[in-house]
């Protein structure tokens, strides 16, 4: 079993979708011993935004310049990366009622027509199923109890809808929300997402993990 381990967060040892992402990936090799984990920190190493030199993987074309090259060469590592993983962690703050933008642009360089989804004349089908997606979610306020902020957040179900569209049908979240809201909200939130990951990954809480990324 394989398991690619994602971060997006920009505030390393501050994050706590990093702490969290950690905390996931511990308890599922756990849980699956022998699961091989390869890591991607996207902070460090974001691809760039899509530009006219990154779109070879859309257009079909060869490559002209050697930007060109290096740009569809960055784009295959990443897609082949996501489809030999069986399992992904993916650590996503909410920034600006959405994810950080390096998370969005390793998003634009995996969505390849033909790789990770096709179009019928029935519509679109993904060509990525079969894999499981835990999603480490940290918010610095409250958005899940209420319509308004439901309506607000563009990050949990942003990413549903794009793994989805992969083909992808298993998405779990790990949501720790309200960390900007006090020690005592954040506690709280702590411990919800630990609940998450004893649910998400059958293993039993290890309260000191907990403690300490607190």
């Amino acid at each position: 079993m394989r398991l690619l381990h994602i971060d997006s967060a920009i505030t390393g040892e501050q994050s706590v979708s990093r702490q969290l992402t950690a905390h996931t990936v511990a308890a599922w090799v756990a849980r699956h011993p022998g699961t091989q984990v390869e890591y991607l920190d996207l902070a460090v190493q974001a691809p760039s935004h899509l530009a006219a030199q990154s779109l070879g993987f859309r257009t079909g074309q060869a490559a002209a310049t050697e930007i060109e090259r290096q740009e569809n060469a960055l784009s295959e590592a990443l897609v082949s990366q996501f489809l030999a993983a069986d399992v992904i962690v993916v650590g996503a703050p909410l920034y600006n009622f959405s994810i950080p933008s390096q998370l969005k642009a390793w998003i634009d360089r995996i969505a390849q027509t033909g790789r990770t989804f096709k179009y019928t004349d029935k519509g679109p089908v993904g060509l990525a199923g079969g894999k499981t997606v835990i999603v480490a979610s940290s918010r610095g306020g409250v958005y899940s109890t209420s319509e308004g902020g439901q309506a607000m957040e563009h990050q949990e179900s942003y990413l549903k809808v794009v793994f989805g569209f992969f083909g992808i049908t298993d998405v779990r979240f790990v949501r720790a929300e309200g960390v900007g809201m006090g020690p005592d909200a954040k506690a709280a939130a702590l411990a919800s997402a630990e609940q998450d990951v004893q649910a998400h990954t059958g293993v039993a809480a290890n309260q000191a993990q907990v403690a300490q990324a607190a």
